[in-house]
């Protein structure tokens, strides 16, 4: 056979690839190189084999070319093959023992030299480093050697900042707290021309900054995100405003700000346009918990279950509308079924300890966010559900620990000070506690919210402790100002009126925090007393005026 009629087969293959016809793919590839025995076409025949999901046969092929042992390629391959066979031990062995150190940097110099093995052309290809850096990762995760997949994770995006998928494992799968996401993002060797890509994995990582830092990277990315694709001799200017991912991760920083309408909206208007992204639906379902619309909970849950059956947001949905409607056992039931397919979900690990801790089954719940915090290190809220946990069954001090060790995981999420500041508040530490809930207020990102009165109203009630009556005050007021529908504000304001001994003040407030709730023991009481109070008061005024009459 002549060398074109060869060459014309090859791009038979090629085509047949392309069209996903790879029974003729690989019958034409095991044609050509057993016409020309060339290392090219038994990796063209190799990789035909792998499409066409007969892994063991393309295995055995590369492993009985001696070349597998010299060609990265061929390795790779080979291994792709053992991580579909699920034999995890063997695929690292055939990727070599290269070693990494804890900041994800390869200490192999003969592996690091392959760096730069890569071809110079016009289509820009991903290091092969870096896919063999990512399988490692795979393989100690599937092994359940987190620490190791963490580290080769790491060194498969230093190698190339291209290869997405190892910085996704690391984001979705909570491996890093903040600052290593941090930390790992501004080590990272992006291109003059990969500026977008490196504000867009900014916009991907835990999003706990200050809004108009968040919202300025989305303005970015918006305005001109995208690369610039040279068209003749013009450069066309492109955006990804409509990128469906884009507005995941904005969904998913408002859900982060309690911004839960806004999230809802959001998503429902994203979903409209991309019904099977997975990541925005998992986004869309924990806005519809926060605001109990069971509704749609339901009708997500049934589409996904029919589309997905095999996949854990499925039954994770499922789960969560039992949740909504307080039916715990059933969404204990679901949510387990999730971390059965899919032991790294961490949403399915929480909603399965708090469905535990709605029903104040304690020790379930706490093996339920223990199990999750083993399996997500950079995970900071099973740490602070076993706070709260301990704090419910008044174990302040353990409770005090844990949020502590939620607080190192993320520094910036504003609700472990709240925790911190209700614990010292617990403890009669009044002085920490204000310390702590003025922290909280600090860091919450967007403008205060009707979320965050309750903060307020704890400030303010820590505050008149400490007999610091006129901030307490300005503080009540403020959460008057987020809701009027609270009757701890009413009740703490007419309190402090009370000890200020402004009676008439404190009488108004009782009034209307009776109105929230009638029977309201305290309030019922402490107006009593007020009453009698203003009434002594009121006689004392007209004996002390008389009396000065008389001195007249």
């Amino acid at each position: 056979m002549r060398e074109e009629e060869i060459e014309r087969l090859r791009g038979v293959i090629r085509d047949c690839v392309s069209k996903h016809l790879y029974s003729s793919a690989i019958f034409f590839a095991d044609k050509v190189a057993a016409i020309t025995s060339d290392p090219a076409d038994i990796y063209m025949q190799a990789q035909a084999l792998y499409l066409g999901r007969h892994y063991r046969r393309a295995f055995h092929l590369l492993n009985a070319s001696q070349i597998v042992l010299r060609d990265l390629r061929f390795r790779y391959l080979a291994a792709k093959c053992l991580e579909e066979l699920k034999e995890w031990d063997q695929c690292l062995l055939m990727l070599g023992d290269a070693k990494v150190d804890e900041h994800g940097n390869i200490t192999d110099t003969r592996e690091c030299n392959s760096m730069y093995l890569d071809k110079d052309g016009e289509d820009r290809e991903i290091n092969i480093l870096s896919a063999i850096c990512f399988l490692r990762g795979k393989a100690y995760e599937a092994l359940e050697n987190r620490a190791q997949a963490r580290l080769w994770y790491k060194a498969a995006i230093k190698a190339d900042p291209l290869c997405y998928e190892a910085l996704e494992c690391l984001i979705e799968n909570h491996m890093l707290t903040c600052d290593e996401e941090r930390t790992l993002l501004s080590c990272l060797q992006f291109g003059p021309e990969d500026g977008w890509l490196s504000s867009f994995y900014s916009c991907l990582i835990k999003k706990y900054d200050k809004e108009n830092v968040v919202e300025a990277k989305f303005r970015e990315l918006e305005q001109s995100g995208g690369p610039n694709i040279k068209s003749s001799d013009k450069s066309v200017l492109c955006t990804l405003k409509a990128n469906t991912d884009l507005l995941a991760c904005k969904a998913e920083y408002y859900h982060q700000c309690g911004e839960y309408q806004k999230c809802f909206e959001l998503t429902s208007e994203l979903l409209e346009k991309d019904p099977f992204h997975l990541k925005c639906t998992l986004v869309h379902l924990a806005a519809a918990m926060e605001l109990g619309h069971s509704n749609e909970l339901y009708l997500m849950a049934c589409n996904l279950v029919k589309d997905y059956p095999q996949k854990a947001l499925s039954w994770f949905a499922v789960g969560c509308y039992y949740y909504c409607i307080k039916k715990y056992d059933q969404a204990r039931r679901y949510f387990s079924k999730a971390t059965s397919l899919d032991g790294t979900f961490a949403s399915a690990w929480i909603g399965y300890g708090n469905a535990y801790a709605a029903q104040e089954e304690g020790d379930q719940a706490m093996s339920a966010y223990r199990t999750a915090a083993r399996l997500f290190p950079g995970y900071h809220l099973p740490t602070l559900y076993i706070g709260m946990e301990y704090m419910r069954t008044h174990s302040f001090k353990l409770a005090e620990q844990f949020f502590m060790q939620a607080k190192s995981i993320c520094p910036s999420d504003p609700l472990v000070y709240n925790e911190l500041g209700v614990v010292a508040y617990h403890m009669k530490e009044y002085k920490k506690a204000v310390r702590w809930f003025e922290k909280t207020l600090a860091h919450i990102p967007s403008s205060l919210s009707e979320m965050w009165e309750s903060t307020v109203i704890n400030l303010a009630h820590a505050l008149r402790k400490l007999k610091r009556y006129n901030e307490a005050i300005a503080n009540y007021e403020k959460a008057l100002a987020l809701s009027t529908r609270s009757l701890s504000t009413y009740a703490g304001l007419a309190y402090t009126y009370h000890l200020q001994n402004n009676y008439t003040a404190a009488i108004t407030y009782y009034h209307k925090a009776l109105w929230f709730k009638p029977d309201d023991q305290f309030c019922t009481e402490m107006l009593t007393l007020a009453l009698a109070d203003e009434s002594h008061h009121g006689i004392d005024r007209i004996v002390e005026s008389r009396s000065g009459g008389l001195f007249i």
